[in-house]
């Protein structure tokens, strides 16, 4: 995998880093609401960079299975305060946004990275905005809305197919500018894949990190964990219970090589990837 990306980082550059989620949000599949206020958001964040977080990414809008859009007026007045408020703080800051003026607004009030979950579809304005801002850029593998997303999950070989369109992507954003050295790839666990679809991807890091870019990882309280932990009644754990099994998802995507993961519950995760770099270390 590339190492020499101009990448937000930890103290250890041998770690995987660990991205804390703030979600302005009323609906958010697993805390949507707890931290809809401006000012609760906002001490979140900093909770969250105590707690161990390297980057804490702001979002606005959900993206949850069948979420409906919110405005570009709603989804600015959400998450503009927030991110002046952290970057101000010192905090690392990175904007969870599908709309190329959110990230343009984000980037100045001090966001240092722009997380995409469209990968630049949603908006064909985003690549040209992020190749002028110069920040980081995620580009995540994407087939559609919310609304349509669980339509879309057909595949036959789903690691190929979402290397391959991943490759596009990031053609497509170069052609637009953007440097591949902005560039850092996420598989999209849970946006238009079956619970099937997401073990696969995570048992095959190692093949979409040939793409030669930084991977961000985002299993965190998804729903195929979820099913994965079902009772004997067969209903699936609920989100907030599911933390233990994304610590292990955490610890097994660290140690193949992932540069960063997004999680909700930020101590253990913290604590997980360091366990996963010295086993990397020794294992050197």
């Amino acid at each position: 995998m590339t190492t020499s990306h101009a990448l937000p980082g930890g103290d250890d550059p041998s770690r995987c880093l660990v991205m804390g989620v703030v979600n302005v949000t009323p609906d958010s599949f697993s805390d949507g609401g707890l931290w809809f206020d401006p000012e609760a958001a906002v001490r979140h964040g900093l909770e969250l960079v105590g707690q161990g977080a390297d980057i804490v990414d702001v979002g606005g809008e959900s993206t949850r299975p069948g979420a409906a859009r919110v405005s570009l007026e709603e989804e600015l007045a959400r998450v503009e305060p927030v991110i002046r408020a952290l970057a101000r703080e010192g905090v690392t800051v990175s904007v969870d946004t599908m709309r190329a003026e959110v990230a343009q607004v984000a980037v100045e009030a001090g966001a240092r990275l722009v997380n995409d979950v469209s990968g630049g579809l949603a908006d064909p304005d985003m690549p040209r905005v992020v190749a002028a801002s110069g920040v980081p850029y995620v580009v995540m593998h994407w087939r559609g809305h919310s609304h349509s997303m669980d339509s879309r999950a057909v595949y036959g070989d789903v690691v190929a197919e979402v290397r391959e369109e991943l490759a596009k992507r990031v053609a497509s954003v170069l052609a637009e500018g953007v440097a591949e050295s902005q560039i850092v790839l996420d598989p999209g666990l849970g946006f238009s894949k079956n619970p099937e679809h997401n073990w696969a991807l995570l048992a095959g890091i190692d093949r979409l990190a040939e793409l030669g870019y930084p991977l961000l990882i985002g299993a965190s309280r998804k729903r195929f964990l979820g099913r994965l932990l079902a009772g004997p009644d067969g209903a699936p754990r609920p989100f907030d219970r599911s933390d233990d099994a994304t610590l292990a998802v955490t610890a097994l995507a660290a140690h193949a090589g992932a540069w960063c993961v997004r999680v909700h519950d930020v101590g253990p995760n913290a604590d997980a990837v360091r366990v996963a770099a010295a086993v990397r270390k020794a294992r050197a």
